[in-house]
């Protein structure tokens, strides 16, 4: 109809997506809660994490604790732009996502369990949004 608008409140309209955008904003909800507690552990009790002695260390626990912190606030923070339909936020996702990867990937030998899981669920949200992600619709 001609004088109809068009709003962001319906997500697969505003995304042109079949729900796998909405899948990565979860994902990202969720990954940013895991960065946020591996990050809080390492910030309060950083006896916790394990040190290697043949591994290179550039940062102290405190340190990558606040990395993995703000981290994950911004995933969560970020999550809304895909669930809005921007378009910019796909960009968003996929390079929050690769950031989380490889801050969890030079953490890996510290927490390998934990640290693998949340590298998964990062190719995850980047293998939603490139290509399932449909034409963006929305600015």
């Amino acid at each position: 109809m001609a004088g109809t608008r068009t709003t962001n409140l319906d997500f697969e309209e505003a995304s042109g997506s079949s729900g796998w955008v909405a899948f990565a904003g979860y994902l990202m909800i969720v990954v940013g809660v895991f960065q946020s507690i591996a990050g809080l552990v390492a910030i309060f009790d950083p006896g916790i994490y394990v040190a290697a002695n043949n591994s290179l260390w550039l940062l102290d626990y405190t340190q990558w604790g606040w990395v993995h912190l703000i981290l994950g606030i911004i995933l969560v923070a970020s999550s809304a732009s895909l669930f809005a339909g921007k378009w910019w936020g796909r960009f968003v996702a996929v390079t929050l996502a690769m950031l989380s990867a490889i801050a969890n990937f030079g953490f890996i030998w510290a927490y390998p369990i934990w640290s693998t899981l949340i590298i998964v669920l990062d190719i995850f949200i980047i293998y939603a949004v490139i290509t399932k992600g449909g034409i963006p619709q929305g600015t």
